[in-house]
C-alpha cells in the first residue's frame, strides 16, 4: 500500500534531470537555434518558414526577469554600438590626416577616364569615406578646376573605393572560420556589385556620354541660390568625441586639389597660435584681410563649435608630427574597432540564444525594394554608406541576416551616400556641381536597374561574393591579400598605365602601349594558366597546404599534451616503468658495476704489493 501511495503521489522517486538539447538533430522539430553545435551546418534553403505570431511570442512575451535581462542587454549593446561608430569615424578623421595631401594632390589631375576612375578609388581608400571624395570633386567642379565628364569617372571609383571600410571590418572575425566566411561574402557583395557596375557603365559612358547628357537635360542653364549643409543626427552624437580626439581639415586637401592654385600642404606649416594658446579663436587661419596675422593649422584642426583643440592637435607641429598623431590616431580606431566588433558579436550571440533560425529569418526577411529604401534612409541619417555596410557586416557574419537580404541593404545605401555629395552642390552656385551630384545618383540607379530586378541577374554579384567568403576557408588571410590588391595594386598599375599616355611624348606613349601588350599577355596566359593547366587547383592546393601548415603549428602545443596523457595512460594499463624509474634504474646498475671494478682494482693492487 504504502509503495502504491508513493507511486500516485510521486514521492520516493527522483525526477530525471531535463537534458540540454544542443542540436537540430536532437529536436522533435528540427530547427537549428542560436548556440547550436551544428548551427554552421544548416543551409539557408533548409530553413523553415516561421509565422508572424511566433515572430511577436519570441520577440515581446518574456517574464519581468527576463526584461530587465533585455534591458540591460540593450543598454550595453548601444554602448559598444556608439564606440563602433566612433571608431569608424576616427577612422575616417585620422586617414584623412595621414593621406588628404596625397589623395588631394591626385584629385586635381585632369586625366583620361581609367585614370580618373582609378584617382576616385585611390582618393577614397586614403580619406575612408567615398562621401568626402564626392563632396570635394563636386567642390573642383563647382570652382571650376575640373570638368564634368572627368568628376564622373572619379566618382564611380569612389564608389568602387569606399567599399574597403567594411571589408576591413570583416577581417575582425578572422578567428572563427564560418563566421568570417559569411561577413567576408557579406561585405563583397558591395564590392562585386560596384566592380561589375563599372566594368559594364564606364565604357557606356565613354562612348556616349548618357550620365553627362541626362543629367545635364534635367536641369537649367542658370545659375541657384546657395543652400545650408545638413548634418546627420548620428554624425551630431558622435562627432563630439570623436572631435576632441582628432579633426581633420578638410580644406586643405579641397585646397590642395585645386590645380589653379598650386597650393601644397608645406604651406600650412608649421602650425602657429597667437601667444601659444591652443584653441579656435588663436589658432585659425588668417583670412586675407587679416594684416599681419601670423596663425593657422594643418592637416589638424579646432572645433569651431566648442572653441577647442582635440587632443592630437599641437602647436608648432610640422606635417611629420600631423601625420605621426594621423597613424596614431589610426592605430587607436583599430583597437576600438576590434574591441567593439568582439563586443557586439558576443553580447547578440548571448541575446539570441537558443532563438530559432526560422524567427530571426523571418523577422529579418524583407521585401528587397523596402530593404532598399531603409538601407537609404539609414545611410542620410548617418551620411556615410561605409557605417550602415560596416554595421551590418557583423550581423551577415553571425547569420543573422542573409547575404540575400545584405544585397538589397547594400543598394540602398549606395543611393543614399549620393545625399552628401548633392547637399555638397547646393552649397555651390555653380549648375555644374549638381550635375555632377544627379550624376552619382543616376549612376548608382542605372547599376540597381541592371543587377537587381531580374532574379537571375541578381544572383551574379551574390555569387561572386559567396565564391569570395568561401576563398577564406582555403585561406584564412585571403582577405588581407584582396584588399593590398583590389585596392591598392590593381588601381596603382592601372593608373600608372594611363599616365604613359598623358605625357604627350612620343617615348612614354611608345612605353605605355608595350606595357599594355605584355600585361594583356599576361592576363590571357594566366586565363590559359588557370583553365588548362590546372591552374586553380595547384593554387587551391598551395593555400590550403599553408593553412594546414598554420593550423598545425598553432595546434601542436595541445598535440603534445595530448600524446603525453595518453602515453602515461597507456603506462598505467601496461605496467610499463616511468621514464625516470629507468634512469634511476641505469644509474644504479652503472653505480654497481663501478663498485666492482673498483674493488677488483684495489684486489689487484694488494697482489702487486705482495
Amino acid at each position: 500500500m504504502a509503495d502504491e501511495e508513493n507511486i500516485q503521489t510521486g514521492e520516493g522517486f527522483e525526477e530525471e534531470p531535463t537534458k540540454e538539447v544542443k542540436s537540430r538533430k536532437e529536436r522533435m522539430t528540427g530547427s537549428t537555434h542560436f548556440g547550436d553545435s551544428d548551427f554552421y551546418e544548416e543551409d539557408a534553403d533548409d530553413i523553415g518558414d516561421a509565422t508572424w505570431g511566433e515572430v511577436c511570442r519570441a520577440c515581446c512575451v518574456h517574464t519581468p526577469k527576463e526584461w530587465g535581462i533585455v534591458f540591460i542587454g540593450l543598454c550595453v549593446l548601444c554602448f559598444f554600438l556608439y564606440f563602433f561608430l566612433l571608431g569608424l569615424d576616427l577612422l575616417g578623421s585620422s586617414a584623412k590626416v595621414l593621406g588628404g595631401c596625397t589623395a588631394g594632390s591626385i584629385l586635381g589631375n585632369e586625366t583620361n577616364p581609367i585614370a580618373a576612375m582609378m584617382i576616385g578609388v585611390l582618393a577614397t581608400v586614403l580619406l575612408q569615406s567615398s562621401s568626402t571624395t564626392t563632396s570635394i570633386v563636386v567642390g573642383l567642379v563647382g570652382g571650376g578646376a575640373i570638368q564634368v565628364q572627368q568628376a564622373i569617372y572619379m566618382i564611380m571609383g569612389a564608389n568602387i573605393g569606399t567599399t574597403v571600410t567594411n571589408t576591413i571590418v570583416a577581417m575582425g572575425h578572422l578567428g572563427n572560420g564560418d563566421e568570417l566566411e559569411r561577413a567576408f561574402a557579406g561585405a563583397t557583395v558591395h564590392d562585386c556589385f560596384n566592380y561589375i557596375s563599372v566594368i559594364i557603365l564606364l565604357p557606356l559612358e565613354a562612348a556616349t556620354g548618357y550620365l553627362y547628357k541626362l543629367t545635364k537635360a534635367m536641369l537649367p542653364d542658370t545659375a541657384f541660390e546657395k543652400g545650408d549643409k545638413w548634418v546627420g543626427p548620428i554624425k551630431k552624437i558622435v562627432s563630439p568625441l570623436g572631435n576632441k580626439i582628432i579633426k581633420a581639415n578638410k580644406k586643405i586637401i579641397s585646397a590642395v586639389a585645386d590645380p589653379e592654385s598650386d597650393t601644397t600642404c608645406d604651406d600650412f606649416y608649421p602650425v602657429k597660435c597667437k601667444d601659444g594658446i591652443e584653441d579656435y579663436k588663436h589658432c585659425k587661419p588668417c583670412s586675407s584681410d587679416d594684416e599681419g596675422c601670423d596663425q593657422g593649422w594643418g592637416l589638424i584642426e579646432c572645433d569651431k563649435s566648442t572653441g577647442l583643440c582635440p587632443a592630437f592637435f599641437q602647436n608648432g607641429a610640422n606635417q611629420s608630427d600631423d601625420h605621426v598623431a594621423g597613424g596614431v590616431c589610426l592605430f587607436l580606431s583599430l583597437v576600438i574597432l576590434i574591441v567593439c566588433l568582439i563586443g557586439l558579436v558576443s553580447l547578440l550571440q548571448r541575446m539570441l540564444l537558443g532563438t530559432s533560425t526560422r524567427i530571426i529569418y523571418k523577422a529579418t526577411n524583407i521585401n528587397g525594394y523596402l530593404a532598399m529604401l531603409l538601407g537609404c534612409a539609414i545611410t542620410i541619417l548617418v551620411q556615410s554608406s561605409s557605417i550602415t555596410t560596416s554595421t551590418l557586416t557583423p550581423l551577415v557574419g553571425m547569420g543573422v541576416i542573409q547575404i540575400e537580404q545584405m544585397f538589397p541593404l547594400t543598394l540602398g545605401a549606395n543611393i543614399g551616400t549620393t545625399f552628401t555629395a548633392i547637399m555638397a552642390a547646393m552649397v555651390s552656385d555653380k549648375i555644374e556641381a549638381l550635375q555632377t551630384a544627379l550624376a552619382h545618383l543616376f549612376f548608382n540607379l542605372s547599376g540597381i536597374l541592371i543587377w537587381y530586378p531580374l532574379p537571375f541577374m541578381r544572383r551574379i554579384p551574390i555569387n561572386m561574393a559567396r565564391r569570395l567568403g568561401k576563398a577564406t576557408r582555403i585561406w584564412r588571410f585571403f582577405p588581407i591579400v584582396y584588399i593590398v590588391v583590389m585596392f591598392f595594386v590593381v588601381p596603382a598599375i592601372l593608373l600608372g598605365l594611363s599616365s604613359c599616355f598623358e605625357q604627350g611624348s612620343k617615348g612614354f606613349t611608345v612605353l605605355g602601349s608595350f606595357l599594355v601588350i605584355i600585361s594583356a599577355l599576361c592576363i590571357l596566359y594566366f586565363v590559359y594558366w588557370w583553365k588548362r593547366k590546372d591552374g586553380r587547383e595547384k593554387c587551391v592546393g598551395c593555400l590550403q597546404e599553408r593553412q594546414r601548415n598554420s593550423d598545425a603549428r598553432k595546434a601542436l602545443p595541445d598535440d603534445m599534451e595530448y600524446l603525453k596523457a595518453e602515453v602515461s595512460r597507456l603506462r598505467e594499463h601496461t605496467g610499463l616503468p616511468e621514464e625516470d624509474d629507468e634512469e634511476d634504474g641505469d644509474e644504479d646498475a652503472k653505480d654497481v658495476e663501478g663498485g666492482k671494478q673498483l674493488e677488483s682494482s684495489e684486489e689487484g693492487d694488494v697482489e702487486e704489493e705482495a
